[in-house]
């Protein structure tokens, strides 16, 4: 650990790099660099996030990791490894549940700190046997985090009842209120102007990466409904995403796609009611900057959206339910009076949800896992006081025993690995753990050949030999890790991380495309 005097050491890493999570990565990383800070941030290329950093003069890593596990993901662990090892950080903060899996499938250089922010739990985007590992994974890995910070009261009792059990840390998402201000009728008429958009339309808008998880579909589903009671409404879906192209095929009267946008606030201010479908959420920035833009919200009861969306200021309706999410909506566009009440009381609690109270927070976590004297934000022994009422038991031992691999490649994992294994699809983290009894030391298998670091060889071939706090020596073809030294200059070859500067503000790559295929969690 570094001493008191000199400037804290920080390392966020994040996978994804767009939509609310990089928005968030960008507001903490901004903070913590006013502070005096030393403040990094290791992403791969594309989306938005890289320039957010330039922007806040903050050097950028090209850690180059797919959205979602994958037998790639063991290499990516490493390569983070390596990153962690050149810039030596006080403490890494984890963002996104890849992130998460990454940063803590290996022991970090050192034994610095840890804090991971799932911003929403892995297991909200699985699917049968995959929903059951996730949660194993999230048991087992709480206890490689020294903090673990949730956006949000639902989030926080989701891990809990989830059976994760860690030193929680409740930091809920903020809203820059200095940007995001009440859109009065000329504001909203200067909007549309903007926007291309008739000036009198009842208009309702979505903003979000369209995707499984934000629910596109149940909206798209829905307005045919909406729009036989108000025949001159439309709806804006803003965003890009995996299931976009699948929408677009089946097009619905007044619906308008919209490509995604760095800055929504025309679109909210041009809205007449903003909706949030989505399956599952952690705590939605664009839930709060609707509440600031003094926007009625019509969303899904689920934690993160319910804890926003208070009596009178909008309506909650179930998850996949298209006939009562059109009810919401014709409520609001046919009588507008309605949303515009919501709208106003809206604006005034978004006075809770201020963002520099958010980054003061996560700046006193982020300075008590450092042993920096910071205080854990209020609230937090309340909710840990709470949490026996949730009738959850602490995980059994065995079960991390089993989680830890005992030796075999993927042992407790069902299939043999997470999300797969040698005897299921895929075979993506085999051996996750290590030795008997030890799930921090040893080496287990890796897909693709070889075994784990701590010893043996790397997929692709290439060793990995032990070194003095982890992992050194050779990687596959010739060095895929080689990347920013402490220098800022490449490693030799060149490799697969090359392009970060830890000494100043990384050359950018093409930032037109996210490159994200299956994104399992999202906060905007």
């Amino acid at each position: 650990m570094a001493d008191a005097a000199e400037p804290l050491r920080v390392l966020h890493v994040s996978q994804p790099n767009a939509g609310g999570v990089a928005v968030y990565v960008g507001q903490a990383v901004t903070d913590q660099r006013r502070r005096g800070w030393e403040v990094a941030v290791a992403c791969p290329p594309g989306g938005d996030l890289p320039a957010r950093c330039a922007a806040a003069g903050v050097p950028w890593f090209n850690w180059d990791a797919d959205r979602a596990p994958g037998p790639r993901t063991p290499l990516e662990a490493l390569r983070l490894r390596r990153l962690v090892k050149g810039f030596r950080p006080d403490v890494v903060h984890l963002h996104s549940s890849k992130a998460g899996l990454a940063g803590r499938l290996l022991r970090l250089p050192s034994g610095v700190p840890v804090i991971f922010q799932p911003h929403g739990w892995s297991w909200l985007a699985a699917t049968g046997r995959q929903d059951a590992v996730s949660r194993r994974w999230e048991r087992f890995a709480a206890r490689r985090a020294d903090a673990l910070v949730c956006v949000g009261d639902g989030e926080l009792r989701a891990g809990m009842g989830a059976g994760v059990r860690g030193p929680f840390r409740l930091v809920r998402n903020g809203v820059d209120r200095r940007r995001f201000g009440p859109a009065d009728a000329s504001a909203r008429l200067a909007a549309r102007t903007r926007l291309g958009l008739p000036a009198a339309a009842p208009l309702a808008v979505c903003v979000g990466r369209v995707t499984r998880q934000k629910a596109q579909d149940v909206l798209v589903a829905a307005w045919p409904a909406v729009a036989a009671r108000c025949p001159s409404a439309l709806l804006a879906i803003v965003g890009d995403g995996e299931d976009l192209d699948a929408l677009r095929r089946h097009p619905a009267p007044g619906v308008r796609f919209v490509a995604a946008v760095r800055d929504p606030r025309d679109w909210l201010a041009a809205a007449n009611l903003v909706v949030l479908p989505s399956r599952w959420e952690g705590l939605p920035l664009t839930a709060l900057e609707a509440l600031a833009t003094g926007r009625s919200l019509v969303g899904t009861d689920v934690p993160g959206i319910a804890e926003v969306v208070r009596p009178g200021l909008g309506a909650l309706v179930p998850v996949d339910d298209p006939g009562a999410l059109a009810d919401a909506m014709a409520a609001r566009l046919l009588f507008p009076g309605v949303a515009e009440r919501e709208g106003r009381a809206a604006a005034e609690a978004a006075a809770g949800y201020d963002v520099d109270e958010t980054v003061a927070r996560l700046a006193a976590v982020t300075l008590d896992v450092a042993g920096r004297g910071g205080t854990p934000p209020d609230g937090v022994a309340r909710e840990l006081a709470e949490a026996e009422d949730l009738g959850v038991d602490v995980l059994a031992g065995s079960e991390v025993l089993a989680m830890s691999g005992a030796g075999r490649a993927g042992a407790g994992f069902p299939g043999g690995g997470f999300a797969g294994g040698p005897g299921g699809p895929g075979g993506v983290l085999a051996g996750a753990g290590a030795g008997a009894g030890a799930p921090d030391a040893g080496a287990g298998p890796v897909p693709g050949g070889g075994t784990a670091p701590g010893g043996g060889t790397v997929p692709g071939g290439g060793t990995a030999p032990e070194g003095p706090d982890g992992i050194e020596g050779a990687v596959p073809e010739g060095g895929a890790d080689c990347g920013a030294n402490a220098g800022g200059a490449a490693g030799p070859g060149g490799g697969a991380e090359g392009g970060g500067a830890i000494g100043g503000v990384a050359t950018l790559p093409d930032s037109a495309g996210d490159g994200a295929v299956t994104p399992p969690n999202s906060s905007r």
